[in-house]
């Protein structure tokens, strides 16, 4: 009988070299900052952040063993100061007598509270360690400011669904990691739809290959066989094709639904999109741009109540945070609409390229001078009973108006004393 423990399928595949490294291109793509500092030996401390199953410990192992460095791996769930501490000295020890860099490498790195975070600080300061923490957390709210302002943060995306299709195929090919030496044949729309219903989680798409492939037998041909409906009970989730063209005319659909104040469409296609694998992020986060997109000023409450349903999402997962992404959807539907704030937006976007070089009124400087255009003292507008008209913008753009309100909803009754031409 065979004793020695199972490696599971996503850590024997996990890739070892830039080569094999899958998707990130924004971070690892050749002219990128990261790739540029990797190849002149430049690399600072940093931060990995995103989803799981994207990439992050990955690459800072294949970046360590690239600068044949010293590298270290804790976990800041079970390791503390002292751990630290005895890396920070050996790694010393090692730069001064044999001038090899020590990279301490920190998976879930937002666990470590501020004390075990500032025992790092002196060290990555002196350049005695290079700290890569790795974290599904955003690092600007979840770490220690100390720590967060000595690295360089880049932020991870969740894989493609093609990304995470070529890393499948490689693992049933791969030989010596893989399962290349199994007698498997798959049907494309088995693989697809893995990659789909993964939501970027290579690992996740995995490790349903693999359980796919280990618990189906040899048929009659000696072959083992991988369908639609195989990938279906591997991933727990019933087979709703969906290929990349459907995904995007879904998704699209979804949209326009919200746009046109039909709840009932966008309930379908949110669903639709759910029940085929789609992670509800991705359906939160087009709710959260739309309810400011096409409902806006007209009832701000819908940007509320969407935020609220992303984070419940977050919070807690399916199926409950299905339910306020729902209460979510049907009040945007329902709202009245407005794309005021997205003209204005895009206004005031195509000014700053093109009106970059406008100065700042003397009255709006930090520190005006006092003859610099012979007039013009800033008014504090409290001193006016909240409001007196003055030029913000510069001269160029100064009778510049972005926001228009419509006369839908809560906006028809906003009072803007600009347009009304009011000054106290």
């Amino acid at each position: 009988m065979n004793t020695s423990p199972r490696v599971p399928l996503a850590e024997k595949m996990r890739p070892k070299s830039f080569d094999d490294f899958v998707g990130q291109q924004h971070i690892v793509g050749k002219n990128t900052l990261l790739y540029r500092a990797i190849q002149y030996g430049t690399l600072g401390s940093m931060i990995f952040y995103g989803p799981p199953g994207t990439g992050k410990t990955t690459l800072a192992n294949i970046i360590a063993k690239s600068l044949k460095a010293n590298y270290v791996k804790l976990n800041a769930v079970t390791s503390g100061v002292g751990d630290a501490k005895a890396i920070i000295e050996r790694a010393r020890q090692d730069k001064a007598m044999l001038g090899t860099d020590t990279f301490l490498i920190l998976d879930e790195c937002h666990r470590w509270n501020k004390a075990q975070s500032d025992c790092v600080l002196e060290a990555i300061e002196d350049g005695s360690i290079f700290f890569i923490g790795t974290t599904t957390e955003n690092p600007y709210t979840s770490m220690t400011r100390a720590i967060v302002s000595r690295c360089r943060i880049f932020e991870f995306k969740p894989l493609t669904p093609k990304d995470i299709k070529q890393a499948l195929k490689r693992a049933l090919t791969d030989e010596e990691n893989g399962l290349g030496r199994m007698p498997v044949e798959y049907d494309e729309e088995a693989l697809d739809y893995i990659s789909y219903a993964s939501a970027g989680d290579l690992r996740n798409s995995l490790n349903a290959l693999e359980l796919a492939v280990m618990t189906s037998p040899v048929g009659k041909d000696k072959k083992i066989h991988i369908d639609l409906l195989t990938a279906q009970q591997s991933t727990d989730k019933k087979a709703l094709s969906l290929d990349e063209n459907m995904y995007y005319d879904y998704l699209s659909a979804f949209c326009k639904s919200l746009r046109g104040s039909d709840a009932e469409g966008a309930l379908y296609y949110s669903q639709r999109l759910i029940k085929a694998g789609c992670d509800p992020m991705i359906i939160a986060r087009r709710l959260v741009a739309h309810s400011s997109e096409d409902v806006g000023m007209a009832d701000s409450n819908a940007l509320l109540l969407a935020t609220s349903a992303m984070y419940a999402i977050e919070k807690m997962g399916q199926p409950e945070g299905l339910i306020p992404l729902s209460h979510a959807i049907i009040y945007v539907c329902e709202a009245e609409k407005s794309n005021s704030v997205i003209n204005a937006m895009h206004m005031a976007e195509d000014d700053a390229i093109n009106c970059a070089d406008n100065k700042v009124p003397n009255h709006l400087k930090n520190h005006p001078s006092t003859n610099a255009d012979g007039h013009g003292q800033y008014k504090y507008p409290h001193n006016y009973g909240g409001y007196v008209k003055q030029q913000y913008l510069p001269d160029s753009l100064k009778d510049r108006i972005y926001y228009q309100p419509s006369e839908n909803g809560r906006e028809k009754n906003l009072i803007r004393k600009k347009f009304r031409g009011e000054n106290k």
